[in-house]
């Protein structure tokens, strides 16, 4: 029978990262999948719980949580509404978040750890990826190459001057603030945070999944990533958009189509 358990971890600034897991209690484990979330994204949006159900169901335990500074609360899980917490956020928080969840999982639960990162946690898994020997596998899902792109170079010096740029919510239409404090934690670990470089570096097997009619995240970037590491195994996924169909609330009973050909294409590659 399909399960699924809540978690909690606090990371440094004290903010709760609020997480679960989803397995089938009646079989084998094979491994255990942390999924990463992207940018304005959390662990509840969609499709996501389906997707956990369905790999839960091949005999995987999945494991999905809300990066501490998502922006979602427990009051309110299903959309982002704490925008002090969203402006506040930087990479170096995502990154320690990522490995809070990583020790958590490597100290309860003895199987193999597999990382599935979306967008902009596609990123953030590549990096770790390259840094982390606990992870066996990874997987993007329409992966960033460089954190930068999620904001526009011509914005940096009013971002600096006045500390703070707005983001639109593509759905509810909401400005969403960004504190400089991105953009210097950025610039101080330029090299850490340097997402192709890391990408040369990833040992493990590694599959990019991306659409190619992406309109977030172009194509072209998931080609960029396989030239630099090309043990990596990329596919297409034609006619997909950046999240392959899925929507918020998504209420239908099946997974998209697209969303579909991805997981069968991630559990083939499992």
């Amino acid at each position: 029978m399909i399960q699924k358990a809540q978690f909690t971890l606090t990371e440094t600034d004290k903010k709760i990262i609020f997480g679960d897991y989803t397995l089938d209690d009646e079989r084998a484990i094979l491994g255990t999948i942390i999924f990463v979330h992207g940018f304005k994204g959390f662990k509840d949006w969609g499709a996501h719980n389906k997707v956990a159900s369905w790999f839960a169901g091949k005999g995987y335990r999945y494991v999905k949580f809300n990066l501490s500074h998502s922006g979602v609360t427990e009051q309110n899980p299903n959309d982002v509404t704490d925008m002090e917490a969203f402006a506040s956020n930087t990479l170096s928080k995502e990154l320690n978040d990522l490995d809070l969840v990583i020790d958590y999982v490597s100290k309860n639960f003895e199987s193999p750890v597999i990382l599935i990162g979306h967008s902009r946690g596609g990123g953030l898994s590549i990096v770790k990826a390259a840094n982390d020997s606990r992870i066996s596998k990874l997987i993007t899902w329409s992966a960033i190459s460089d954190f930068s792109s999620l904001w526009k170079k011509e914005q940096e010096k009013e971002w600096q001057e006045t500390g703070t740029i707005y983001v639109e919510n593509a759905r509810t239409k909401e400005k969403m603030p960004l504190n400089s404090t991105l953009l210097e934690d950025f610039n101080e670990h330029k090299e850490e945070f340097n997402i192709l470089a890391a990408a040369k570096r990833v040992s493990i097997p590694w599959l990019i999944l991306h659409g190619d009619d992406d309109v977030n995240v172009n194509f072209s970037v998931a080609q960029k990533l396989a030239q630099k590491q090309l043990k990596a195994k990329i596919q297409k996924i034609e006619g997909a958009n950046h999240v392959y169909g899925a929507s918020h609330p998504y209420h239908a009973e099946e997974l998209p189509i697209h969303l579909q050909e991805v997981v069968e294409k991630t559990l083939r590659f499992l």
